[in-house]
């Protein structure tokens, strides 16, 4: 029999015998969202920070951004690091250096220490998460079918990003926003305490050594894509190329650029091999996401500034939209789920259904806001924006998967994630931002124009009351303008690929089992070894 229709029978014997079977998977489960729920500082918490200490906004987006480039550039290690060390062994690391990270991140008032502290906590996350789901993979489905693995691996990551945020906010509220950094400093002094009584070392394959990866190429990586972050997270408060410290920046990207692109085509094994690029489809996957996710920046401008401008809602009573975010995610995973695993229909309709709740969450928002609406009236919307958000993470990670080969697939779920996680975020961000910074000001003087002597004379309030009432009504309507754009752009994607019919298949191919990925990773590190 094949290797798919004989699966490999699951078990778990890093535990020790007086830990039940039944509990096993689930403990790991455990670890990996409490993995998920940790961070370097937290956006709930941003408020109280920024009025309590010295630092900015795009101050605390950086390290957000720093944390998120740690997890995307550490993908292409994960498997060396899974036949080098022990589960045990990469557990505790992880668990111990998000502990120290939580520890440190809120004394440290240096910014690139910061930074440095965040990145290397996203690296810790997601090892951990990573070394959690890889070992229960089989549990989930024994055959290895990503279209089970990956709805269910977004229902931890996405479902504790929502939980993670309401449960730093709650403790901000009632406590302080450091609070988030002590709860997660226990939860893994509890998981260390777990992997210490209850599993052992245990290894199912010779180990592989350290050498042959390209730590410079991760460097330089690593560098070019914090490099862009900052670009456009503090592009607007340095009022762009007006100011020379972009102008020398932007000198800076283009030089590290060509340093990457240089050492991918001069070394043997680079970091990111330069036949990672040539696969058919990875090109339109990677700039897909990155649309995709600057259509659902809307949510950290727009929808804020809205929230916090228009409606002058409070923490407590924003932090309420993560509960229909929520739903949004676990409907939306599900649907993935019986769309590609348990219906098999086509990936690309998929998709599209996906745009789809984009749209719905845009134009709904455009039709729909208003200072004089209910806060329940915003849930469809919010509930529509998480389950596009699902759909679309899951389905492009499997299609992701089906194009590439194993060889190259991790390397390119790093540059999947850069985008993913950091730039399409953090550009579209900017481009809202810059947005508002121009509607904002024009619709004040357009409007503005007919306040005059005669008027105020009429008006049944005086002209402070007014004032403030006029400038949430301006600020209304240019984010209503900006919602209407990016649906327009957002209307026409779809439009594209309603035009649009790719013969993508409906079985997925099969993930090779362990022993063949060593074997691969094993003659990969003899051929260096022979260069």
């Amino acid at each position: 029999m094949s290797e798919a229709a004989q699966p490999m029978p699951f078990s778990m014997p890093m535990f020790r015998g007086f830990v039940p079977e039944r509990m096993r998977p689930w403990i790991y489960v455990f670890f990996a969202v409490t993995f998920q729920f940790s961070g370097g500082l937290y956006l709930g918490t941003l408020a109280q920070m920024m009025g309590e200490t010295t630092l900015m906004r795009e101050d605390l987006l950086m390290c957000l951004y720093a944390n998120l480039s740690g997890m995307a550039i550490y993908f292409p290690l994960l498997f060396r690091m899974k036949f080098r060390f022990t589960n045990k062994t990469l557990l505790c690391a992880a668990a111990t250096g998000v502990l120290l990270c939580n520890l440190l991140a809120p004394c440290i008032t240096f910014l690139p220490l910061l930074w440095l502290v965040c990145f290397i906590e996203g690296m810790c996350k997601i090892q951990g998460t990573f070394e959690c789901m890889s070992n229960i993979q089989l549990w989930m489905t024994p055959t290895r079918d990503f279209t089970v693995f990956f709805p269910m691996l977004h229902i931890v990551i996405l479902g504790s990003m929502q939980l993670s945020d309401l449960l730093a906010t709650c403790l901000m509220y009632y406590y302080h926003w450091d609070y988030m950094q002590l709860f997660i400093c226990g939860v893994m002094m509890f998981n260390l305490l777990v992997l210490t009584v209850c599993t052992r070392h245990f290894r199912m394959f010779k180990k592989l050594p350290l050498f042959g990866i390209d730590w410079l190429g991760a460097v330089l990586w690593a560098m070019l894509l914090l490099e862009i972050a900052y670009l456009f997270n503090y592009g607007d408060w340095y009022d762009w190329w007006n100011s020379p410290v972009i102008c020398r920046l932007s000198v800076v990207i283009v030089v590290t650029l060509i340093f990457c692109i240089w050492r991918m085509f001069i070394i043997r094994h680079p970091f990111f091999e330069p036949k990672m690029w040539t696969y058919r489809h990875l090109l339109p996957v990677l700039v897909l996401i990155t649309l995709v996710e600057m259509f659902l920046a809307t949510e950290n401008v727009l929808e804020e500034a809205y929230l916090g401008e228009v409606m002058r809602y409070g923490t407590m009573t924003s932090v309420q939209l993560d509960w229909p975010a929520l739903a949004g995610v676990l409907a939306g995973c599900l649907f993935a789920y019986w769309w590609m695993h348990v219906r098999r229909f086509n990936y690309l309709r998929l998709i599209i259904v996906g745009l789809c709740g984009i749209m719905g969450y845009l134009l709904g928002n455009y039709f729909l806001i208003s200072a004089d609406i209910h806060i329940s009236q915003l849930y469809p919307l919010i509930f529509c924006r998480g389950f596009a958000y699902a759909v679309l993470s899951a389905t492009f990670m499997t299609c992701l998967e089906e194009i590439m080969s194993f060889q190259h697939f991790f390397q390119a779920l790093s540059v999947f994630n850069m985008l993913h996680m950091v730039m399409g975020g953090v550009v579209g961000a900017a481009i809202y931002t810059r947005g508002l910074a121009y509607y904002l000001p024009d619709n004040i003087a357009r409007y503005g124009a007919a306040i005059d002597r005669v008027s105020a004379g009429r008006m049944p309030v005086g002209i402070p009351h007014y004032m403030e009432t006029f400038m949430s009504q301006m600020t209304e309507i240019s984010i209503k303008q900006i919602y209407g754009w990016t649906a327009y752009a957002c209307i026409f994607l779809f439009l594209l690929f309603l035009l649009y019919d790719a013969p993508i298949r409906r079985e997925l191919k099969q993930m090779p089992s362990w022993q063949k990925i060593r074997k691969v990773v094993a003659e990969s590190f003899a051929g260096k070894k022979r260069a």
